[in-house]
């Protein structure tokens, strides 16, 4: 099948293109930079360079697909620019990726939204906004909508953290267990489901384990070598504070601390264990070796 896959050679989709060419799969990247051509290509991808931003290249590079895998992203930065409103800025992007399917007549289409698409919570509205907006397509057009939880790899954000302050701050809970995914994970499971068949709106939930905050502590304090790494709940105010001294817009830290709040009680994980999935290969333990790495690449 002819497949494009956007989000360039990122944490997902480097992994996604690489299984679904090895499946023997015509499988063509979407980045807006230059400087991958050549690594997409070693892949045995096509590049197509362009941005999430433009209707009609999106458009263009949409056409002839049989399937055709969005995502949104932004700048590496974008939390923190403050001219830009994040969750309006990755609206568009679904707004766009709705103009480019309708226009290149692709039927099939693989959606990565998030955890909370369906309630939307501070920064998870623009999971919800973009979900809805791609549910307005004609309803001849089948798209699988993927939830993954949260990502390990937001943990890269607790290194400087940890180094400065000796311990992990956070607004979520120290004892309740939460979901997280590997990319890696996320990947194998639409890499899955590309291959079977598209049947008008479905959603699927993606996770690879279940962890507290003590137990986020703990495995990566003995990674680390800091076997006494402790996770410290701090109110709502704290992280905000916290979030803006740090120089992140306004606006968009207050909507990370809303995020955080049904993480914290639970409540944004309703629908997720009403719909269970069966756990990834990639547990905590094993991410926490790619985090000492890192750790240790910072010292």
């Amino acid at each position: 099948m002819k497949i494009v896959v956007t989000g360039s050679l990122g944490n997902i989709s480097k992994p996604l293109a690489t299984e679904l060419i090895q499946k023997g799969h015509q499988v063509t990247v979407i980045s807006s930079s230059n400087d991958r051509k050549a690594a997409i290509e070693a892949l045995g991808a096509t590049a197509a360079i362009g941005t999430m931003e433009d209707a009609d290249f999106l458009t263009h590079a949409f056409t002839r697909a049989d399937i055709v895998y969005v995502m949104e992203t932004l700048k590496s930065d974008a939390f923190f620019d403050h001219s830009l409103d994040v969750v309006e800025g990755i609206t568009q992007i679904g707004y766009n990726y709705k103009q480019a399917i309708e226009r290149s007549g692709v039927k099939k289409v693989v959606h990565l939204s998030s955890i909370g698409a369906d309630k939307g919570p501070g920064l998870l509205r623009f999971h919800y906004n973009v979900e809805n907006i791609l549910r307005e397509l004609p309803e001849d057009v089948s798209i699988k909508f993927m939830r993954p939880v949260g990502f390990y790899y937001v943990m890269y954000q607790f290194i400087p953290m940890i180094k400065q302050q000796g311990a992990i701050f956070s607004n979520n809970s120290l004892e309740r267990k939460t979901p997280w995914v590997s990319p890696l994970d996320i990947a194998a499971v639409i890499a899955e489901d590309i291959e079977k068949p598209f049947e008008g709106r479905t959603i699927r939930y993606i996770a690879s384990d279940e962890v507290s905050g003590r137990d986020i502590a703990k495995i990566l304090g003995e990674a680390i070598g800091k076997p006494d790494l402790q996770w410290m709940e701090i109110s709502d105010e704290q992280m905000l504070n916290g979030l803006l001294t740090a120089g992140m817009n306004p606006q968009t830290a207050e909507g990370y601390v809303e995020m955080n709040i049904p993480v914290r009680d639970g409540s944004l994980y309703d629908d997720f264990y009403s719909h269970m999935p069966v756990l990834g290969k990639v547990k905590l333990t094993d991410f926490a070796k790619d985090f000492a790495i890192a750790y240790n690449q910072n010292q």
